[in-house]
């Protein structure tokens, strides 16, 4: 329920997917003369895998279990290609199995079996169980601290749960470790968070330019126009988009974002076609709910409750299956009418981690309960770090104005929609609109 600034998907994010036995293969080494050297930060970041393909690593592991059923580090690869199949299909029925194949194989190997720790790692982040995530990342990198991956998934871990200083040095220790897609974007999102707009841009294209194959490609072009449209770069951001689409026609990501091209245009019908499709093939909860926020806006009250409900079920799915969902339904019960109930998902996540992330939905949550003072106190700590967030600075800015500061209030508007315009189907045009009326009153 969270775009790449605010996100944690609610849809199976992991901190990082390896596929590190029978035939998966290890992630990509770069070449080491591109790196940007010394960013902080990360986010969860999946390499991508075509789905038919995975389809095909998953029967040809399951057929080699069926021969050889004590290969443990085949059991470890189905696990993490179970977790990667989950956010590939919005489907976390697949945990459950990944976590069986998973223990199976520590089972029979618990000394020293790196790729089941690693497995365990991504299980345990795409459920937002992070601190768990951490646990068996430093397992992990007990049995072999020289492999670059570790600290991809340690560092991931650590973001989340907000220990930034932890993180950054995780990161730096990957780029140095593994140069490459994976250790780069981590870069990227790392400059992003502290404002660094440009280097975060810049990082991105150079994990670009290391990929093997257009569904790397692809994924990292989509990150270019995520990070271009949520800064406010609408054409760049179209072409990174089609980009992304051409290299990859089966990558869902791309046509969510040409859809958001199109409501930042002004053609809702466009987008709203765009994001029905989208929703059909790939029912993300993210873009369920821009789909319904988007039938809103257009005065079709049916659909977009319609689209509220499946979001519902969704959590309701996920919960089901061992996914933490308590800070995307902060989100979305905040937006969507049930304070009391934000509050209470917030509060609770707050309790297992401190990010800049719950800080900003606890906030949100507080403030459409009415409880302004402590609303601001955590919005303040969710901008600490230097994140330009529009989605941060419109809170900030309804939580200013709730306050009696009308001057506060129209800086963090003008934040807002300078840093994007089109930061929200639901709240963009509200920015615009307060800050004009606030004009018009002085």
């Amino acid at each position: 329920m969270q775009h790449r600034a605010t996100r944690i998907a609610l849809v199976g994010t992991l901190a990082v997917a390896l596929f590190v036995a029978a035939g998966l293969g290890p992630f990509r080494r770069a070449d080491p003369g591109a790196p940007p050297t010394a960013a902080p930060g990360s986010e969860t970041l999946l390499q991508p895998v075509l789905s038919g393909s995975l389809d095909r690593i998953i029967s040809s592991l399951q057929q080699r279990l069926r021969v050889l059923p004590d290969d443990y580090r085949s059991f470890a690869s189905l696990g993490l290609a179970y977790v990667q199949q989950a956010r590939l299909t919005a489907d976390p029925s697949y945990y459950p199995k990944a976590e069986g194949v998973l223990q199976r194989s520590l089972s029979l190997d618990t000394r020293d079996n790196y790729a089941a720790m690693v497995g365990m790692a991504a299980l345990a982040a795409a459920r937002h169980d992070f601190a768990t995530a951490l646990a068996w990342g430093e397992r992990a990198k007990e049995i072999n601290s020289a492999n670059g991956n570790v600290y991809g998934v340690i560092g991931d871990a650590q973001v989340e749960l907000g220990r930034y200083p932890q993180a950054y040095a995780s990161f730096q220790k990957m780029v140095d470790t593994l140069p490459g897609l994976s250790s780069y974007a981590r870069v990227s999102y790392a400059r992003e968070l502290q404002g660094n707009v440009p280097g975060a841009i810049a990082s991105m294209q150079a994990a670009f330019d290391v990929t093997g194959s257009p569904a790397d490609q692809a994924w990292a072009s989509n990150q270019l126009g995520d990070l271009e449209f949520n800064h406010g770069a609408i054409a760049s951001a179209e072409a990174d988009y089609r980009r992304a689409a051409g290299l990859d026609p089966a990558f869902v990501p791309a046509r969510a974002g040409l859809a958001k091209v199109a409501w930042a245009r002004g053609d809702l019908e466009a987008a709203r076609k765009l994001m029905t499709a989208v929703v059909a093939t790939y029912p993300l909860p993210d873009y369920v709910i821009m789909l319904g926020d988007l039938d809103a806006r257009s005065g079709d009250r049916v659909g977009a409750a319609r689209q509220y409900a499946l979001v519902r079920a969704e959590a309701r799915l996920f919960a089901a299956n061992g996914v933490n969902v308590d800070l995307e339904l902060a989100i979305f019960d905040a937006d969507h009418g049930d304070p009391r109930a934000a509050v209470r998902a917030a509060r609770a996540e707050w309790q297992r981690r401190k990010s800049v992330l719950v800080a900003d939905a606890l906030a949100w949550a507080l403030y459409v309960d009415g409880r302004h003072d402590a609303a601001w106190a955590l919005e303040r700590r969710a901008m600490a770090i230097g994140y330009r967030n529009a989605l941060f600075f419109f809170h900030a800015a309804q939580i200013r104005l709730s306050m009696g500061d009308r001057a506060g209030g129209a800086s963090y508007l003008r934040r807002a929609l300078a840093t994007n315009p089109h930061f929200s189907v639901r709240w963009a045009p509200v920015a615009m609109r307060e800050l004009a009326r606030i004009g018009a009153n002085r």
